[in-house]
C-alpha cells in the first residue's frame, strides 16, 4: 500500500455530452456544429455520428447507479449548448435545461459532486453559421449561455469549467481540419483561439458578478511535455516552439496577460494584431486549473511540421491505440511546470486514460490489464506531484464510458466500463474495479 492522498481529495471520472449523450435534436434541441460535422460524409470513420453514443440521455439513471457502484466522488460531464439554446442565442430550451437539472440532483443525492463543463467541442450550429469562434461576437454569445445554465444549476454543481482544450478546437478545428467545424486555415486559427479565451474571461466575469457566489470556476486545458529529440539547437528550438503552441498559448494570456513571444514566429504573417484592452478580460482570477493528460512530445525540428515546425518522433515504448506513448512522468512534469510557472493555482486531472483492444467480456468482466496498469501508474505520478508540493486536488479518468472518439468513431475504446453500442449493455472493466479500490483507499492502493 501507498500513502493516502490528501483528506477531501476528489476521485472522479469525466465524459462529454456529444461524445455519450446521443438524442443530439430530442426536445427541442437545435444541431451542433459536431452533428452537421459528423453527418458530413466522409469526416468521420465509417460514417458514424453521436446521434445514439452511449444513450446517456435516457440512460443516465442507470449510469448515475455506475457511478455509484464504482465509488466516485466526483463526476465531470458537459453541457450541450445547442440542447439549451439550440439557436445558440435567445431562445431558452428549457426541457434540454430540465436534463441537466435531473443529472445534477441524483448526483448530489449520490453523493457525488458534479463538475460541469460549459462548452467541450459542440458549438450551436446556428452560431457557427454566424462565424462561430472567428466572431468577436462569440464572447458575449458564451456569457449569455453560461449565465442561463448558472441560473439553472449553480448550487448543484460545485465545480464549474468555462472550456475544455480549445487548442484541440482550434488546432484540429480550424488549423488542420479533422475536427469541427472542419477549416483548413492558418489565419483563423489564432482569431478563433483569441475569441475562445475571450469567452473564457466574460463567462467568468458573468459568474463572478452573480451573488452569492457558491462553486469554484476554472478552464480546462489539454497539456503534454515537449523533449527534444537531441541536443541540437534546432530540436530544442522545435521543443520550444511545440511548447508555446500548445502548452502555453492558453496559459499565459489567462495568468500573465499575454501570449507566448513564439507565437508571432510560429504563425508569421497569419499572426493578428490584437487589442491591448482584450487581455483584461481574458486574465480574470480563476479558482483552479484543469490538466487533461494523456502523453508527451519527443520532437525534432522539421519547417515541413506545421505550424511549430516540431515533428513528433516515436519512441520505443507502450503505445495506446491512438498511438499515444504511455509515459507517466510526463503527468508529474506537467503538473510542476503549471505550479512553477503560473503560481500555487489548485489544479485538477480533469482527464487521464488510455484507448485499448479490449477483450470481450467474460463471466461479466472486462480484462484490461494495460489500462489497469496505466491507471495506476498515473495515480502514483500525480501522488509524487503533490510530494513536489503542487496543489492537487482531484483526479478524473477517462473516460466513465466507452464512448464516440470523435473522428475515430466507434473504433477507439477509452472507458473503464465497456459499452455494447448495438445493445446499450454496460460491462465493468478490471480497471473500474482497480479504481474502486484505488478511490476506496484514497489513493494508496496503487
Amino acid at each position: 500500500m501507498g500513502q493516502p492522498f490528501p483528506p477531501g481529495f476528489l476521485w472522479g471520472a469525466s465524459t462529454a455530452a456529444y461524445q455519450i449523450e446521443g438524442s443530439p435534436l430530442a426536445d427541442g434541441a437545435g444541431p451542433s456544429n459536431w452533428h452537421r460535422f459528423a453527418h458530413t460524409p466522409g469526416l468521420v470513420r465509417g460514417g458514424e455520428t453521436g446521434d445514439v453514443a452511449c444513450d446517456h440521455y435516457r440512460r443516465w439513471r442507470d449510469d448515475v447507479a455506475l457511478m455509484r457502484e464504482i465509488g466516485l466522488k466526483a463526476y465531470r460531464f458537459s453541457i450541450s449548448w445547442s440542447r439549451v439554446m439550440p439557436e445558440g442565442a435567445r431562445l431558452v430550451n428549457e426541457r434540454g435545461l430540465d436534463f441537466y437539472r435531473r443529472l445534477v440532483d441524483a448526483l448530489v443525492e449520490a453523493g457525488i459532486v458534479p463538475m460541469a463543463t460549459l462548452f467541450h467541442w459542440d458549438l450551436p450550429a446556428a452560431l457557427e453559421d454566424r462565424g462561430g469562434w472567428l466572431n468577436r461576437d462569440s464572447a458575449d454569445w458564451f456569457a449569455d449561455y453560461a449565465s442561463v445554465v448558472f441560473d439553472a444549476l449553480d448550487g448543484g454543481v460545485r465545480l464549474w469549467a468555462t472550456l475544455n482544450e480549445p487548442w484541440v478546437v482550434t488546432d484540429g478545428g480550424y488549423y488542420h481540419g479533422v475536427l469541427a467545424p472542419g477549416h483548413r486555415n492558418a489565419f483563423e486559427a489564432p482569431i478563433a483561439a483569441h475569441n475562445l479565451l475571450r469567452a473564457h474571461g466574460a463567462a467568468v466575469a458573468a459568474y463572478r458578478a452573480r451573488a452569492p457566489v457558491r462553486s469554484a470556476i476554472g478552464i480546462v486545458v489539454n497539456l503534454a511535455p515537449k523533449h527534444p529529440a537531441s541536443d541540437s539547437d534546432a530540436d530544442r528550438a522545435a521543443a520550444r516552439r511545440g511548447d508555446a503552441y500548445m502548452n502555453r498559448q492558453f496559459l499565459d494570456p489567462v495568468f500573465l496577460g499575454r501570449y507566448p513571444p513564439e507565437l508571432p514566429e510560429i504563425f508569421g504573417r497569419a499572426w493578428p494584431q490584437l487589442p491591448d484592452a482584450d487581455f483584461n478580460a481574458i486574465r480574470v482570477p480563476l479558482d483552479f486549473v484543469g490538466v487533461n493528460y494523456y502523453t508527451r512530445n519527443v520532437v525534432r525540428g522539421d519547417a515541413k511540421a506545421r505550424p511549430d515546425g516540431a515533428r513528433a518522433v516515436r519512441q520505443p515504448a507502450l503505445h495506446t491505440d491512438m498511438k499515444w506513448e504511455v509515459y507517466p512522468d510526463g503527468l508529474t512534469e506537467t503538473l510542476r511546470m503549471v505550479r512553477d510557472r503560473y503560481g500555487p493555482v489548485p489544479l485538477y486531472v480533469t482527464e487521464n486514460g488510455a484507448a485499448f483492444a479490449d477483450a470481450k467480456p467474460s463471466e461479466g468482466i472486462v480484462d484490461d490489464p494495460l489500462r489497469v496498469a496505466y491507471l495506476r501508474e498515473h495515480v502514483a505520478a500525480s501522488r509524487r506531484a503533490i510530494d513536489a508540493g503542487v496543489d492537487l486536488r482531484g483526479y478524473f479518468a477517462w473516460s466513465l464510458l466507452d464512448n464516440f472518439e470523435w473522428a475515430e468513431g466507434y473504433s477507439k475504446r477509452f472507458g473503464i466500463v465497456r459499452v455494447d453500442y448495438r445493445t446499450q449493455k454496460r460491462t465493468l472493466k478490471r480497471s473500474a474495479l482497480a479504481y474502486r479500490d484505488i478511490i476506496q483507499s484514497n489513493g494508496a492502493a496503487v
